[in-house]
């Protein structure tokens, strides 16, 4: 009686939902067919194995961009050092910040009174829009009608971590998946040979956030961010190891497929398909991967043009590596640049000196890739999109009451900088304002969830309804909140 007991309880335990509807009675059966055909076109194609390959899947209404591009700048820069021109704040340079600036707020790290800030650049007027532009980015001046600049953008983090989660995933928590994972796991890629969201790391170091800002949160994690490399192996263990040939592993690769569909036909966890279609996704990118990060195949006037140096890792190689993946169809490229985060505590963070060493590595590469873009037919249908995690202070940053050796500004929430170019986006537009020091956003602010949710819109998702059911409700990238910025639509 005990071991029939036991085999019984093990019975039980082997007995999933799918299992129960697959050997029920044909009416029940029938019921949850039904069931089945009232989800949303997202919920019930969730976990089809066809849909695991990437194959676009969901558009809510015509798409201006088929892709996206992000550049971003770990750390957050100065918008007051390149885009928001403030004349007052001149006059104010070395002044006592007023109190009114510092009651009720939270600093990173100022405290005390610290002294007012002047621009640490000189600014000047740019292409037929005008728009203001540091001798930071000498390069980028000349393709600013290409541009649109958000002047007003607001962020509810101070903390570089919580904010990058934030602009990613729409939460300062982990779990959330990013923004572009919810972008494949809603539209796929255009090529099945590779991943449908690439990342790029360039600057010695990984975002504070770590690899979680293109994680795939509570979505199957197929649709997380591949890391790719642009010196060395472009993926991590791609190459076979010694003994085994691209015919053994295929054979290894189909043997261990069959087992996980094995698995999944016994226990009907939806992640095994998932680890299917990587093994597969692996398989094809042994070939696709290295064939596309190979830049040396790029002409003399394209290195020129962008900076690069086969072989190395660059920021300048990225931005070309990623021109490269767009043409391929990969549907997110997510660069990262680190190294922004300039409090003036030392000569590689102070405004005077590694400020200016970032905007020399970043300039002429990102105003390449506008250009090549644009050349190719391909700035049309790609959205690019350059940002920090937040902005910076109009005062000098202080420590412990103590102004820092070099020059510096401190986090800032209230007022920062970001530019979009393509996709759907206006050329040659400056929306929003600051007030007369760039402390506060007084004209056209721009939320991130409302960032977030204009760049699904180019892409041809509407925000509200790309969900995904998590503990007991649906959840979304934008949360309860977000609004398309309609005025800086095409």
């Amino acid at each position: 009686m005990h071991m029939y007991q036991e085999y019984i309880e093990k019975e039980i335990q082997l007995k999933t939902r799918r299992h129960f509807l697959r050997n029920c009675t044909t009416g029940l059966g029938a019921v949850a067919l039904a069931g089945l055909g009232c989800q949303s076109k997202t919920t019930a194609n969730i976990f089809a194995p066809t849909e695991m390959g990437g194959r676009a899947t969901l558009s809510h209404y015509m798409a201006r961009a088929k892709r996206v591009i992000y550049l971003h700048m770990a750390g957050s820069p100065s918008q007051l050092e390149l885009f928001d021109y403030k004349p007052t704040l001149n006059q104010l340079h070395d002044k006592e910040c007023p109190q009114s600036l510092l009651e009720g707020k939270k600093f990173a790290f100022i405290s005390g009174t610290p002294k007012m800030l002047g621009h640490q650049a000189q600014f000047k007027q740019h292409g037929q829009s005008g728009a203001w532009v540091s001798d930071h980015l000498p390069h980028f001046s000349k393709v600013v009608d290409d541009v649109c600049f958000l002047k007003a953008m607001h962020t509810d983090e101070f903390n570089h971590a919580p904010a990058q989660l934030f602009l990613y995933t729409g939460s300062p928590r982990l779990g959330r998946p990013s923004i572009g994972s919810w972008v494949t796991y809603g539209l796929g890629t255009e090529n099945e040979d590779l991943p449908g969201f690439v990342v790029l790391v360039s600057g010695g170091m990984t975002p504070s956030a770590g690899k979680s800002v293109w994680g795939s949160g509570f979505l199957p994690s197929v649709y997380q961010g591949v890391q790719c490399r642009s010196h060395g192996d472009p993926v991590l263990y791609i190459n076979n190891p010694d003994g085994m040939d691209r015919r053994l592993r295929g054979q290894t690769i189909e043997a261990i497929n069959q087992i996980n569909q094995k698995e999944y036909e016994t226990f009907g966890d939806d992640e095994t398909l998932t680890r299917i279609a990587q093994y597969e996704m692996a398989y094809r990118m042994q070939v696709s991967v290295p064939d596309v990060m190979d830049i040396s195949k790029e002409p003399p006037y394209i290195h020129d043009m962008y900076g690069t140096e086969p072989g190395k890792s660059s920021f300048a190689n990225n931005c070309l590596l990623a021109r490269r993946m767009a043409e391929k169809g990969v549907r997110f490229i997510q660069l990262f640049h680190w190294g922004w985060d300039s409090h003036g505590a030392g000569k590689s963070e102070a405004l005077n000196h590694g400020f200016l060493d970032r905007c020399r590595e970043v300039d002429q590469p990102m105003s390449a890739l506008i250009r090549d873009l644009k050349q190719r037919g391909l700035l049309e249908e790609t959205l690019v999109v350059w940002s920090g995690e937040f902005g910076r202070t109009p005062m000098m940053e202080n420590r412990g009451g103590v102004a820092n050796p070099f020059v510096g500004r401190d986090h800032h929430t209230d007022a920062f900088t970001v530019w979009l170019a393509g996709g759907g986006i206006k050329g040659g537009l400056s929306y929003g304002e600051t007030d007369e020091i760039g402390y506060y956003g007084v004209k056209d602010q721009v939320h991130i969830h409302d960032l977030q949710a204009t760049m699904l819109h180019t892409m041809g998702l509407n925000h509200e309804k790309l969900t995904f059911p998590f503990q007991g409700r649906d959840f979304r990238l934008t949360d309860v909140a977000g609004k398309i910025v309609q005025e800086i639509l095409v």
